[in-house]
């Protein structure tokens, strides 16, 4: 089984001690992300309509930064700043992931920067397929045995 680290310039830069993400095996999993601009590493608006669809942005960066997609992911845990924002956050939410959703988790928390409202991490099911397999299948042909 695979186990590596997930890196992507894309995506916010850490702010702390850990890692953007990780691939084990066939799943991902990405760090607690936030609404930060990954080229200014400012926190972007202050409605969270905004934060939420950055916040998704930069975990889907992450995803992508090694093959996957939001269309993996099969369980996110959503930290709100304010639980009274949750309908707000929901239909953003709703209106970038797509069905089926993932299973999530939703919980007030207190941030260190109070202008952050959201942070999202989730676990994405990527099954990498193997080039030799995929090039065999596609092509269809099977070697004769000599």
């Amino acid at each position: 089984m695979a186990k590596y680290v997930i890196t992507s310039k894309k995506g916010a830069p850490p702010q702390g001690a850990y890692s953007q993400g990780w691939r084990a095996g066939d799943f991902v999993f990405v760090t607690g992300t936030g609404p930060n601009d990954p080229e200014t590493n400012t926190i972007t608006s202050d409605q969270i309509e905004k934060q939420t669809e950055q916040t998704i942005r930069n975990m889907e960066s992450i995803l992508e930064a090694d093959g996957a997609s939001l269309a993996d992911v099969v369980k996110v845990t959503a930290h709100l700043s304010d639980i009274s924002l949750f309908s707000r956050y929901n239909t953003t939410y709703a209106g970038i992931f797509q069905k089926p959703y993932p299973v999530r988790t939703t919980v007030e928390s207190g941030f260190a920067d109070p202008k952050m409202l959201i942070e999202l991490d989730c676990v994405a099911y990527a099954p990498k397929v193997a080039k030799k397999a995929a090039a065999k299948k596609s092509s269809g042909k099977k070697k004769k045995k000599r």
